[in-house]
């Protein structure tokens, strides 16, 4: 997984914009107002991908390249190395996993706009 290959497909995902609310590099995707979705656009290593806690442990004990999400709550959010054991398969299904997480969050109103 490539940053370009990773924009573009948070940016595929309906009712997806794109932000750089805490410096110049670090790109952040939301839906309905809310991250699902940040990687630092300039070193591309990985991305921080909201994860189901059960789901995040589980991940983390299968493969080296999913940590607990850098500067993030750890419980919610992973980590995932983009040059590691991580299949592409994988990391782009964690992207879908997290955009549905955020968005199954958002208030009835929001979600039916989407």
């Amino acid at each position: 997984m490539d940053v370009i290959t990773f924009r573009e497909y948070c940016l595929r995902k309906k009712g997806v914009s794109e932000h750089l609310p805490f410096d110049d590099r670090t790109l952040v995707f939301k839906v309905g107002g809310k991250m699902f979705a940040l990687c630092d656009i300039e070193s591309f290593e990985g991305a921080n991908l909201k994860c189901d806690p059960e789901r995040a442990v589980e991940l983390r004990e299968q493969y080296n390249g999913i940590t607990g999400g850098y500067h993030m709550n750890k419980k919610h959010w992973n980590t995932v190395a983009a040059a590691s054991d991580v299949p592409d398969t994988l990391f782009v299904q964690l992207i879908d996993h997290s955009y549905e997480l955020v968005k199954s969050s958002l208030p009835k109103k929001e979600r039916e706009k989407l």
